[in-house]
């Protein structure tokens, strides 16, 4: 008599649990990178804003604020998302005037990210909001040890 071939439905129900539990393991780690490599993106694209501010403030000894709601021609050349369109992009960008001072003088740059007008399914609740401006600095809302390099 020959026995059968082939797989039980006890070993394939073993095997779906442990791939279950492996995957239960690296869906936090995989998430943790997607965020930080958003946030990468985000901080290049600041420093990149801020390069193309300096150029324009060379040419017209003035910052231009900028943002999604922004009319001036002008302040169209710099993108208010990242990537290749906002419903895909993790941040909205903007520039505007640092506190206390004219935008002739100094800008912050932000990248806030998961607004209405990007993916509002993303968040970085590790450092939140992030901020550059034009004396260097560099901030985030949130209280995370590593938000910048």
């Amino acid at each position: 008599m020959r026995r059968p071939t082939g797989f039980t439905l006890i070993e394939l129900m073993i095997v779906m649990a442990i791939v279950t539990i492996l995957a239960a393991l690296a869906y936090p780690g995989y998430t943790r990178h997607v965020v930080k490599m958003r946030r990468v993106e985000a901080q290049l694209a600041l420093v990149d804003a801020m390069q193309r501010q300096e150029q324009y403030r060379a040419q017209h000894h003035t910052y231009i604020a900028f943002s999604s709601a922004s009319s001036d021609p002008d302040s169209r050349q710099f993108r208010w998302w990242l990537g290749s369109r906002p419903e895909t992009s993790a941040y909205e960008l903007d520039g505007h005037a640092c506190e206390g001072q004219d935008i002739d003088q100094c800008i912050e740059l932000r990248a806030r990210p998961g607004t209405a007008l990007v993916d509002a399914g993303f968040s970085d609740p590790e450092c939140g909001e992030l901020s550059f401006d034009s004396t260097g600095a560099q901030g985030a809302s949130g209280d995370g040890p590593r938000c910048w390099p």
